[in-house]
Protein backbone atom coordinates (compact mmCIF):
# COMPACT_ATOMS: atom_id res chain seq x y z
CA UNK A 1 0.00 0.00 0.00
CA UNK A 2 1.56 3.12 -1.01
CA UNK A 3 2.19 5.87 1.81
CA UNK A 4 0.99 9.40 1.79
CA UNK A 5 3.95 11.84 1.29
CA UNK A 6 3.43 13.84 4.91
CA UNK A 7 6.22 16.12 3.97
CA UNK A 8 4.96 19.12 2.00
CA UNK A 9 7.86 20.17 -0.02
CA UNK A 10 7.53 24.46 -1.47
CA UNK A 11 8.91 24.12 -4.98
CA UNK A 12 10.19 27.52 -6.25
CA UNK A 13 10.32 28.40 -9.72
CA UNK A 14 13.53 28.85 -11.28
CA UNK A 15 14.04 32.78 -12.93
CA UNK A 16 13.12 31.70 -16.66
CA UNK A 17 10.07 30.06 -15.57
CA UNK A 18 9.26 32.34 -12.80
CA UNK A 19 9.37 35.31 -16.01
CA UNK A 20 6.93 32.92 -17.95
CA UNK A 21 4.46 32.79 -15.45
CA UNK A 22 4.44 36.48 -15.20
CA UNK A 23 4.76 37.24 -18.51
CA UNK A 24 1.93 34.67 -19.55
CA UNK A 25 -0.44 36.42 -17.29
CA UNK A 26 -1.35 38.96 -19.43
CA UNK A 27 -3.67 38.13 -22.25
CA UNK A 28 -2.40 41.10 -24.81
CA UNK A 29 0.84 40.47 -24.65
CA UNK A 30 0.75 36.50 -24.82
CA UNK A 31 -1.71 37.26 -28.10
CA UNK A 32 1.52 39.70 -29.17
CA UNK A 33 4.43 37.15 -28.50
CA UNK A 34 2.42 34.98 -30.65
CA UNK A 35 2.34 37.07 -33.37
CA UNK A 36 6.01 38.13 -32.66
CA UNK A 37 7.31 34.40 -33.20
CA UNK A 38 5.05 34.31 -36.73
CA UNK A 39 6.90 37.46 -38.00
CA UNK A 40 10.10 35.40 -36.51
CA UNK A 41 9.02 32.12 -38.08
CA UNK A 42 8.16 34.12 -41.75
CA UNK A 43 11.33 35.70 -41.50
CA UNK A 44 13.25 32.32 -41.56
CA UNK A 45 10.86 30.44 -44.10
CA UNK A 46 8.41 33.36 -45.08
CA UNK A 47 9.91 33.58 -49.01
CA UNK A 48 10.13 29.51 -48.89
CA UNK A 49 6.12 29.08 -48.56
CA UNK A 50 5.47 31.90 -51.35
CA UNK A 51 2.44 31.06 -53.46
CA UNK A 52 3.79 32.89 -56.52
CA UNK A 53 7.57 33.78 -57.19
CA UNK A 54 7.55 37.34 -55.00
CA UNK A 55 9.70 39.30 -58.15
CA UNK A 56 8.17 37.45 -61.18
CA UNK A 57 6.09 40.10 -63.11
CA UNK A 58 2.56 38.55 -63.89
CA UNK A 59 -0.66 39.70 -66.35
CA UNK A 60 -3.00 40.25 -64.01
CA UNK A 61 -2.03 44.05 -63.18
CA UNK A 62 -3.66 45.59 -60.51
CA UNK A 63 -6.03 42.49 -59.23
CA UNK A 64 -7.51 43.09 -56.50
CA UNK A 65 -7.75 41.18 -53.11
CA UNK A 66 -9.97 38.04 -52.88
CA UNK A 67 -12.85 39.96 -50.46
CA UNK A 68 -13.31 42.38 -53.75
CA UNK A 69 -16.18 41.18 -56.30
CA UNK A 70 -13.44 40.86 -59.00
CA UNK A 71 -10.94 39.16 -56.45
CA UNK A 72 -9.81 35.96 -56.55
CA UNK A 73 -8.40 33.07 -54.07
CA UNK A 74 -5.27 32.64 -56.72
CA UNK A 75 -3.97 35.94 -55.39
CA UNK A 76 -5.43 36.22 -51.76
CA UNK A 77 -3.89 40.21 -51.44
CA UNK A 78 -3.97 41.16 -55.04
CA UNK A 79 -1.02 42.25 -57.13
CA UNK A 80 0.60 45.48 -57.84
CA UNK A 81 1.09 47.63 -60.65
CA UNK A 82 3.27 44.63 -62.26
CA UNK A 83 1.08 41.92 -61.59
CA UNK A 84 3.57 40.44 -58.67
CA UNK A 85 1.78 38.95 -56.15
CA UNK A 86 1.08 40.94 -52.97
CA UNK A 87 0.69 38.44 -50.24
CA UNK A 88 4.25 36.68 -52.02
CA UNK A 89 6.13 40.01 -51.63
CA UNK A 90 4.76 40.61 -47.81
CA UNK A 91 6.14 37.31 -46.83
CA UNK A 92 9.21 37.30 -48.70
CA UNK A 93 9.41 41.06 -47.42
CA UNK A 94 9.32 39.42 -43.60
CA UNK A 95 12.91 38.67 -43.99
CA UNK A 96 14.04 41.85 -45.20
CA UNK A 97 12.77 44.11 -43.00
CA UNK A 98 11.39 42.32 -39.61
CA UNK A 99 14.78 39.29 -39.87
CA UNK A 100 17.24 42.19 -40.58
CA UNK A 101 16.11 44.35 -37.63
CA UNK A 102 16.50 40.69 -35.61
CA UNK A 103 20.42 40.87 -37.16
CA UNK A 104 20.77 44.66 -36.12
CA UNK A 105 19.83 43.90 -33.07
CA UNK A 106 22.32 40.98 -32.15
CA UNK A 107 25.35 42.83 -33.62
CA UNK A 108 24.97 45.70 -31.93
CA UNK A 109 24.21 44.26 -28.24
CA UNK A 110 26.92 42.45 -28.61
CA UNK A 111 29.66 45.08 -29.40
CA UNK A 112 27.43 47.54 -27.42
CA UNK A 113 28.27 45.94 -24.07
CA UNK A 114 31.85 45.55 -24.65
CA UNK A 115 32.46 49.22 -25.56
CA UNK A 116 29.74 50.21 -22.96
CA UNK A 117 31.42 47.73 -20.41
CA UNK A 118 35.37 49.11 -21.40
CA UNK A 119 33.67 52.71 -20.97
CA UNK A 120 32.06 51.81 -17.23
CA UNK A 121 35.23 50.38 -15.75
CA UNK A 122 37.68 53.16 -17.53
CA UNK A 123 38.54 55.72 -15.46
CA UNK A 124 39.78 59.83 -15.55
CA UNK A 125 40.29 61.30 -19.49
CA UNK A 126 39.25 58.18 -20.86
CA UNK A 127 35.69 57.97 -19.57
CA UNK A 128 35.02 61.49 -19.91
CA UNK A 129 35.92 61.53 -23.45
CA UNK A 130 34.11 58.36 -24.25
CA UNK A 131 30.88 59.78 -22.08
CA UNK A 132 30.78 63.17 -24.35
CA UNK A 133 31.42 61.75 -27.30
CA UNK A 134 28.85 59.53 -26.69
CA UNK A 135 26.37 62.48 -26.19
CA UNK A 136 27.17 63.95 -29.45
CA UNK A 137 25.89 60.73 -31.18
CA UNK A 138 22.54 59.99 -29.37
CA UNK A 139 21.66 63.98 -30.04
CA UNK A 140 21.11 63.39 -33.71
CA UNK A 141 18.00 61.47 -34.58
CA UNK A 142 18.54 57.85 -35.39
CA UNK A 143 17.48 58.20 -38.94
CA UNK A 144 19.64 60.63 -39.91
CA UNK A 145 22.26 59.50 -38.46
CA UNK A 146 21.57 56.33 -40.99
CA UNK A 147 21.07 58.68 -43.56
CA UNK A 148 24.45 60.54 -43.30
CA UNK A 149 26.08 56.58 -43.18
CA UNK A 150 24.43 55.77 -46.17
CA UNK A 151 25.35 58.48 -48.49
CA UNK A 152 29.20 57.88 -47.55
CA UNK A 153 28.86 53.96 -47.75
CA UNK A 154 26.57 54.74 -50.85
CA UNK A 155 22.49 52.62 -51.14
CA UNK A 156 22.01 49.17 -50.90
CA UNK A 157 20.57 46.15 -48.77
CA UNK A 158 24.30 45.38 -47.18
CA UNK A 159 24.99 49.52 -46.24
CA UNK A 160 21.63 49.35 -44.55
CA UNK A 161 22.97 46.60 -42.05
CA UNK A 162 26.11 48.47 -41.34
CA UNK A 163 24.61 51.96 -41.25
CA UNK A 164 21.86 51.22 -38.99
CA UNK A 165 24.37 49.15 -36.66
CA UNK A 166 26.52 52.12 -36.44
CA UNK A 167 23.46 53.88 -35.38
CA UNK A 168 22.32 51.17 -33.00
CA UNK A 169 25.50 50.68 -31.28
CA UNK A 170 25.62 53.89 -28.97
CA UNK A 171 22.10 52.93 -27.74
CA UNK A 172 23.18 49.83 -26.33
CA UNK A 173 26.77 51.41 -24.92
CA UNK A 174 25.19 54.37 -23.31
CA UNK A 175 22.48 51.92 -21.58
CA UNK A 176 25.38 49.22 -20.49
CA UNK A 177 27.88 52.04 -19.43
CA UNK A 178 24.94 53.28 -16.77
CA UNK A 179 23.45 50.13 -15.79
CA UNK A 180 26.87 48.90 -14.87
CA UNK A 181 27.77 52.49 -12.95
CA UNK A 182 24.78 51.93 -11.13
CA UNK A 183 25.78 48.45 -10.05
CA UNK A 184 28.82 49.95 -9.13
CA UNK A 185 27.25 52.02 -6.33
CA UNK A 186 26.21 49.05 -4.29
CA UNK A 187 27.31 46.89 -1.77
CA UNK A 188 27.45 43.67 -3.12
CA UNK A 189 30.08 44.54 -5.72
CA UNK A 190 32.29 44.87 -3.14
CA UNK A 191 32.23 41.55 -1.80
CA UNK A 192 33.97 40.08 -4.63
CA UNK A 193 36.34 42.99 -4.85
CA UNK A 194 37.54 42.43 -1.29
CA UNK A 195 38.37 38.63 -2.09
CA UNK A 196 40.76 39.99 -4.77
CA UNK A 197 38.37 39.44 -8.04
CA UNK A 198 39.06 41.07 -11.17
CA UNK A 199 36.96 43.45 -12.26
CA UNK A 200 36.13 41.21 -15.41
CA UNK A 201 35.25 38.44 -13.38
CA UNK A 202 33.11 41.25 -11.15
CA UNK A 203 31.34 42.31 -14.76
CA UNK A 204 30.71 38.70 -15.70
CA UNK A 205 29.76 37.00 -12.14
CA UNK A 206 27.68 39.56 -10.50
CA UNK A 207 26.92 42.67 -12.91
CA UNK A 208 25.91 41.35 -15.87
CA UNK A 209 23.18 39.37 -14.43
CA UNK A 210 21.57 42.14 -12.83
CA UNK A 211 21.58 44.36 -15.61
CA UNK A 212 20.04 41.63 -18.22
CA UNK A 213 16.79 43.24 -17.87
CA UNK A 214 17.97 46.63 -19.21
CA UNK A 215 19.60 44.79 -22.14
CA UNK A 216 16.18 42.84 -23.42
CA UNK A 217 14.35 46.30 -22.99
CA UNK A 218 16.61 48.33 -24.91
CA UNK A 219 16.92 45.39 -27.62
CA UNK A 220 12.97 45.00 -28.38
CA UNK A 221 13.17 49.16 -28.34
CA UNK A 222 16.08 49.20 -30.78
CA UNK A 223 14.24 46.37 -32.77
CA UNK A 224 11.46 48.42 -33.34
CA UNK A 225 13.57 52.06 -33.77
CA UNK A 226 15.10 49.63 -36.52
CA UNK A 227 12.55 48.20 -38.31
CA UNK A 228 11.12 51.94 -38.69
CA UNK A 229 14.52 53.27 -40.17
CA UNK A 230 14.76 50.46 -42.53
CA UNK A 231 11.29 50.84 -43.42
CA UNK A 232 11.71 54.75 -44.00
CA UNK A 233 15.18 54.17 -45.52
CA UNK A 234 13.61 51.79 -48.07
CA UNK A 235 10.77 54.50 -48.13
CA UNK A 236 13.22 56.70 -49.47
CA UNK A 237 14.90 54.49 -51.83
CA UNK A 238 18.29 54.31 -50.03
CA UNK A 239 17.55 50.44 -49.22
CA UNK A 240 17.16 47.36 -51.04
CA UNK A 241 17.23 46.89 -54.95
CA UNK A 242 13.76 48.11 -56.47
CA UNK A 243 12.58 44.84 -57.30
CA UNK A 244 13.36 43.52 -53.70
CA UNK A 245 9.94 43.02 -51.34
CA UNK A 246 10.94 45.24 -48.62
CA UNK A 247 8.07 46.78 -47.09
CA UNK A 248 9.11 50.36 -47.18
CA UNK A 249 9.81 50.37 -50.86
CA UNK A 250 6.73 48.59 -51.38
CA UNK A 251 4.94 51.57 -50.01
CA UNK A 252 6.95 54.13 -51.84
CA UNK A 253 6.25 52.01 -55.31
CA UNK A 254 2.35 52.54 -54.29
CA UNK A 255 1.66 55.86 -53.58
CA UNK A 256 0.74 57.06 -56.88
CA UNK A 257 -1.56 54.09 -57.15
CA UNK A 258 -3.74 54.89 -53.97
CA UNK A 259 -6.78 55.78 -55.51
CA UNK A 260 -6.79 53.33 -58.07
CA UNK A 261 -5.40 50.05 -56.13
CA UNK A 262 -5.17 51.36 -52.06
CA UNK A 263 -4.36 47.90 -51.34
CA UNK A 264 -1.24 48.00 -52.84
CA UNK A 265 -0.51 50.89 -50.58
CA UNK A 266 -2.15 49.91 -46.74
CA UNK A 267 -1.31 46.41 -46.80
CA UNK A 268 2.89 47.26 -46.78
CA UNK A 269 1.62 50.43 -44.35
CA UNK A 270 -0.54 48.07 -41.98
CA UNK A 271 2.29 45.56 -42.30
CA UNK A 272 4.85 47.82 -40.62
CA UNK A 273 2.51 49.32 -38.38
CA UNK A 274 1.67 45.72 -37.10
CA UNK A 275 5.25 45.03 -36.37
CA UNK A 276 6.14 48.10 -34.54
CA UNK A 277 3.47 47.32 -32.11
CA UNK A 278 3.86 43.45 -31.67
CA UNK A 279 7.85 44.13 -30.70
CA UNK A 280 6.87 47.42 -28.44
CA UNK A 281 3.94 45.11 -26.47
CA UNK A 282 6.38 42.55 -26.09
CA UNK A 283 9.20 44.65 -25.50
CA UNK A 284 6.51 46.03 -22.62
CA UNK A 285 5.61 43.34 -20.96
CA UNK A 286 9.26 41.45 -20.50
CA UNK A 287 9.91 45.11 -18.66
CA UNK A 288 6.92 45.12 -16.32
CA UNK A 289 7.72 40.82 -15.88
CA UNK A 290 11.21 41.75 -15.22
CA UNK A 291 10.72 44.48 -12.81
CA UNK A 292 7.99 42.31 -10.94
CA UNK A 293 10.33 39.62 -10.61
CA UNK A 294 13.29 41.90 -9.30
CA UNK A 295 11.00 43.65 -6.77
CA UNK A 296 10.21 40.14 -5.74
Amino acid sequence: MARDNIYLEEEFPTPIKQLWLTFSRTPVVMLAFICYLFLFVMAIIGQFITPHDALEIGDKLLFPPAWSDEGDVEHLLGTDSLGRDMLSRLLHGASLTFGLSFVIVIISMFIGIIIGSFSAITRGVKSSVSTHFLDVILSIPSLLLAIIVIAILGPGLDNILWAIILVTIPQFVHVTRDAIKEEQRKGYVLIPILDGASELRVLITSIYPNIIDKIIIQMTLSQSAAILDIAALGFLGLGAPIPMPEWGAMLADSLDLFYIAPWTTYLPGLTILFTVVVTNLVGEGLRHSLKLQKAN
